[in-house]
């Protein structure tokens, strides 16, 4: 079984093809593809995965090609995470966002609209060659901002599409944790939209886990929920997702992005190019211990500082600048799995027809109430041999529901001034969006974002 990576150049591929190996017997896997434009980083990250494959002895071929027919040809599961434009694109759309006093997180407001404006036209050209080369393969999708790519690929005709994101298990996997047992035995009630979802309840053997939680506060410390005041959580007695920080705590967002020296682009950029060129003095045939510990340590310190402003407890750029090269007792690069133990865990359930309860981007075909069947959710499903079934959630809290539905109706506004390159119909779906709502700032950041990335979103009318 051929599993293809779709961006396999990007700094995150070793530790995908490390957690796919872990699982490839089970799965029946033979070969991981993977495949990226940058042949640059493909040949640097492609060789520390290769050398990732003979420390496990496995017999699975690690594969690489710039070639997009050759890596989607005979795929049985495709894996799509890529980033057009890079880092410095990912820097414009934060800097453009904040110089009008608005968000510019890469998945969340208008950040997200100029994410999208070149990921959607680009994940359309890889399914429509998938589509020839591989009909019956799945395409999971982890490319920003993946709600809205889903939607985009499904309105397109492309249902063997799902988004993937390791965020809408996030009270899965704390509860999973806490009682120290398989992620698998938690059942969640995840109802929402991608980055905008909640967790209404959770069972464990039957008994509902979750709701009694939420009032425990040594819980909730230990969890991404101490990013919330607990008031907030028992208020609305839902697990959140935490990227609503930056709904629930707009303003304080946008004033801690703006004071930090660097935004999350420019730091990313820094560190993946630090990583880059002391990966490239190394020779990876005879110092490989030294370039396995150099990219772990690049990844604890990306880790580290991640929406460090939302949480007390997060140490500062400098600080994690200064610990980064310590390894912690016992690492192996196992710890946790991310995005990939999501698309990991449906191969397996498809493959095996064991039950997989994971929260996943799909087609609401009614799943949930006040939404449309086409509208592609944020919702617990239940994988195996037969596929994939978003389960019923019925009737959303009126406050969750109205957000979730001002947001949608974003997304659906969003898609259709990208697809069709109508500039009034993008300044409408920024005007929709909460954290913008204003035509005079929706106006000149979509003028300023068709502007600076003109080579990837063409002739707009």
């Amino acid at each position: 079984m051929k599993l293809t990576l779709i961006g396999g150049g990007g700094v995150r591929a070793p530790l995908f093809v490390g957690s796919a190996l872990r699982r490839a017997e089970k799965s029946g896997l033979t070969e991981i593809c993977l495949q990226d434009i940058n042949e640059n980083k493909l040949e640097l990250f492609g060789r520390v995965s290769q050398e990732v494959a003979r420390r496990v002895q496995s017999p699975v071929r690690i594969t690489m090609t710039p070639d997009a027919e050759r890596a989607l040809d005979g795929a049985k599961y495709v894996v799509t995470t890529v980033r057009p434009g890079d880092e410095d694109g990912r820097i414009k759309d934060e800097r453009i966002a904040l110089a009008h006093g608005v968000l510019g997180q890469e998945t969340t407001g208008p950040g997200g609209f100029a994410m999208a404006l070149r990921s959607i036209p680009v994940i359309l050209r890889y399914a429509e060659i998938l589509k020839r080369r591989s009909p019956d393969a799945w395409l999971f999708n982890f490319t920003n901002p993946a709600g809205l790519v889903a939607q985009a690929l499904q309105d397109s005709g492309y249902h063997r599409t799902i988004g993937i994101c390791d965020g809408a298990n996030g009270a899965q996997e704390a509860l999973a944790r806490w009682f120290k047992v398989p992620q698998n035995d938690v059942h969640a009630e995840v109802y929402g939209l991608n980055h905008l979802s909640f967790t209404r309840g959770a069972t464990l053997n039957g008994k509902e886990v979750l709701q009694p939680l939420l009032d425990d506060e040594a819980f909730l410390k230990a969890t991404s929920q101490r990013m919330f005041d607990p008031r907030l959580i028992r208020r609305q007695r839902n697990w959140i997702n935490e990227y609503l920080y930056y709904y629930y705590y707009a303003e304080r967002a946008v004033e801690a992005l703006k004071s930090d020296a660097r935004t999350r682009g420019e730091e990313v950029k820094d560190l993946n190019a630090a990583l880059m060129a002391r990966l490239g003095r190394m020779d990876l045939d005879s110092d490989a211990d030294a370039a396995l510990s150099a990219y772990y340590a690049y990844e604890r310190r990306r880790n580290a500082t991640y929406m460090h402003y939302a949480f007390e407890d997060a140490p500062s750029m400098e600080a994690a600048d200064q610990v980064s090269d310590h390894p912690t007792h016992g690492e192996t690069g196992e710890e946790g799995e991310g995005y990939a133990g999501v698309a990991l865990n449906l191969i397996d359930a498809l493959e095996t027809g064991v039950p997989c309860y994971s929260g996943l981007n799909v087609r609401n075909e009614g799943a949930i109430e006040g939404l449309a069947d086409d509208d592609v959710v944020e919702v617990s499903c239940v994988v195996d041999k037969a596929g994939i079934k978003p389960l019923p959630i019925g009737k959303m809290p009126e406050s969750q529901a109205q957000l979730i539905l001002n947001v949608k109706r974003y997304e659906r506004l969003a898609i259709r001034a990208i697809l069709q390159r109508d500039r009034q119909t993008a300044i409408e779906a920024l005007m929709a969006h909460p954290l913008v709502l204003s035509y005079s700032r929706a106006e000149p950041l979509v003028d300023e974002y068709l502007a600076a990335h003109a080579a990837h979103t063409g002739e707009w009318h």
